[in-house]
């Protein structure tokens, strides 16, 4: 298994480390990820955790713009400005510095989901939150794209 599945909820412990979930540090380890890298997510208030080919996949949209226009300059401000280098010590814990606390609202647990090639850090009552929403969404979605019979034509 390599993709990033699932989620946990892991307490931050009195010197501000919290445990990556095992199975996480399991396909980080697969992937051969020394280094985390860490983005504040635009749309919501989390983490996008992954290894350094999440930074050189935004980098590589970077690249395809004018560097002469406002758009690169903002994707760079956003991938480098707001993201940030993680260490994960040898007992896989990462410490959760100010940086992450700003933008997610994390005070004493971590909510670690599963994005598939990377994952998201949360403070867990707005994840449940977040959650809900999603799946509202995609529930009206499906109600509203799921009345048709197979072979109907609108």
């Amino acid at each position: 298994m390599d993709r990033f599945l699932s989620n946990a909820v892991n307490r931050i412990d009195a010197k501000g480390r919290v445990s990556v979930p095992a199975h996480f540090r399991t396909v980080l380890q697969k992937r051969g990820y020394g280094d985390l890298y860490a983005l504040r997510a635009l749309e919501c208030a989390a983490l996008d955790v992954g290894g350094l080919d999440l930074l050189d996949r935004y980098e590589q949209r970077i690249a395809q713009e004018d560097p002469f226009l406002r758009t690169a300059d903002d994707m760079s401000f956003f991938c480098h400005g707001d993201g940030m280098f993680l260490k994960m010590d040898q007992d896989g814990r990462i410490t959760v510095t100010d940086f992450m606390r700003e933008h997610t609202g994390i005070s004493s647990e971590v909510a670690f989901v599963g994005r598939g090639t990377f994952f998201q850090m949360w403070e867990p009552e707005r994840l449940r939150t977040h959650g809900a929403e999603v799946r509202a969404r995609l529930l009206k979605l499906r109600q509203g794209t799921g009345t048709k019979k197979a072979g109907e034509v609108e």
